[in-house]
């Protein structure tokens, strides 16, 4: 596993002020304390090199109010897979950070426990954040930052937003014929396709992953991918392709959209809240709106993904883990910190409420999610990424919407269990 040590943080001895089980305040020693010492008082987080940097002041002052040693590490590649492993090894943190869309996996794994969180402390939270945190009814994460796409749009190049996809691409062409950009959108696909990207114009066209059961969770045995509704939308996406109007191409990858909308090469940029910090470092005049969809079709929606916290199941330290996300990371000073080292809009409200006013664009990012879809996290989203995504190129190069979508519908359906 490639993970280096980002911090360690050698704190003063004092006692553990309140366990992570929700129970209410006692003047006796909690189990957090007394696992700490069992343990020798060390709590070991996972996250990604980002959250790090802005996890290691909270990891420290957490330690000095708690007498434990906080250990933050930053794993540069594949965190989810190497915390799996590692857990199923014995060899795993007790806390790690990161997309709510792994918790299916991780459960089916063993690899984290639901976390106790009372009521009143997850009232405090956005609504989609926490319904995305749970699986099976039960909360496995506590939630610290909300995340989707939008339509990031070069003022100067295109004042106004387009209500359409088609209004999109006649802005967009009309700028190349006057060679004032030389694409008409940056929307990231690359040779193996981005299915987070694209499911916007996928759900204006009508086209689904997975229905819904009655309680409204994804119904793994109801794939929509190769249905009639998914063929339909990737007709209408194939005419955006390098066969049709040329606005979605291959050439446009992960590696290169933001650069080339920030290069001014193109006026329109399909992209998140990451985004942002580069647009305002090229002196890029920006406006944000929804992702519009096709002209008559359905509201183009995107996903909302979510970013939490989680007890490792297989933990040395379960009990200040709980411990630590419950009672630390429901703090909005910590929710702040995040946002500020990465700008993603808080989950947590009182912290939402304390940075939108120094953020326009925090409220247009939400508003362009309001209507999104919670991203799958049921274990069946791992078979949909790369069959979906290598469909969506090869579609978008010119290949056959109908027979495509089909046959990635059925390897899709081949690797769910």
């Amino acid at each position: 596993m490639r993970i280096r040590t980002a911090g360690v943080v050698a704190v003063l001895g004092l006692a553990l002020a309140a366990s992570g089980c929700g129970d209410s305040g006692s003047d006796d020693k909690p189990a957090a304390d007394q696992s700490a010492k069992a343990t020798g008082g060390k709590l070991v987080i996972w996250a990604d090199d980002k959250r790090t940097a802005a996890l290691k002041p909270f990891a420290e002052e957490f330690g000095k109010e708690n007498g434990v040693t906080v250990e933050v590490q930053a794993v540069s590649k594949d965190l989810q897979t190497n915390f799996v492993t590692a857990s199923q090894q014995g060899s795993g943190p007790d806390v790690v950070v990161g997309a709510h869309d792994w918790i299916g996996n991780m459960v089916q794994n063993g690899a984290i426990d639901p976390v106790q969180l009372p009521a009143e402390q997850k009232s405090g939270f956005n609504e989609t954040a926490i319904k995305a945190v749970t699986f099976n009814g039960q909360l496995y994460g506590v939630p610290y930052a909300t995340e989707n796409v939008a339509l990031i749009r070069n003022t100067e190049l295109a004042p106004e937003a387009p209500k359409t996809i088609e209004d999109l691409v006649a802005t967009g062409k009309k700028l190349k014929a006057e060679k004032k950009a030389t694409e008409i959108l940056c929307l990231q696909s690359g040779q193996n396709g981005d299915a987070y990207h694209i499911y916007p114009l996928y759900t204006s066209g009508g086209g689904n992953l997975f229905g819904t059961t009655a309680n409204g969770d994804y119904d793994p045995k109801d794939l929509g991918v190769g249905k009639p509704e998914s063929i339909a939308a990737f007709q209408k996406i194939a005419k955006l392709g390098e066969k049709g109007d040329g606005a979605l191409k291959r050439s446009i990858t992960p590696e290169n959209a933001i650069s080339t909308f920030t290069g001014k090469k193109c006026a329109f940029l399909v992209s998140g809240p990451w985004a942002v910090a580069d647009a305002k470092k090229a002196n890029i005049k920006y406006d944000i709106s929804p992702v519009p969809g096709f002209a008559g079709g359905k509201e183009a929606q995107p996903f909302v993904g979510v970013q939490a916290f989680y007890v490792a199941a297989k933990g040395k330290n379960k009990a200040l883990a709980q411990e630590f996300v419950t009672n630390y990371v429901t703090k909005p000073e910590l929710a702040v910190a995040l946002y500020k080292a990465e700008p993603r809009p808080p989950a947590l409200t009182a912290a939402f409420d304390q940075v939108k006013g120094e953020d326009a664009d925090l409220a247009k990012f939400s508003e362009a999610g309001k209507n999104g879809q919670v991203l799958p996290a049921i274990p069946a989203m791992a078979a949909i990424w790369d069959p979906f995504g290598k469909a969506e190129a090869a579609i978008i190069g010119g290949a056959d919407p109908a027979k495509t979508i089909t046959a990635a519908g059925k390897t899709i359906q081949g690797q769910i269990k």
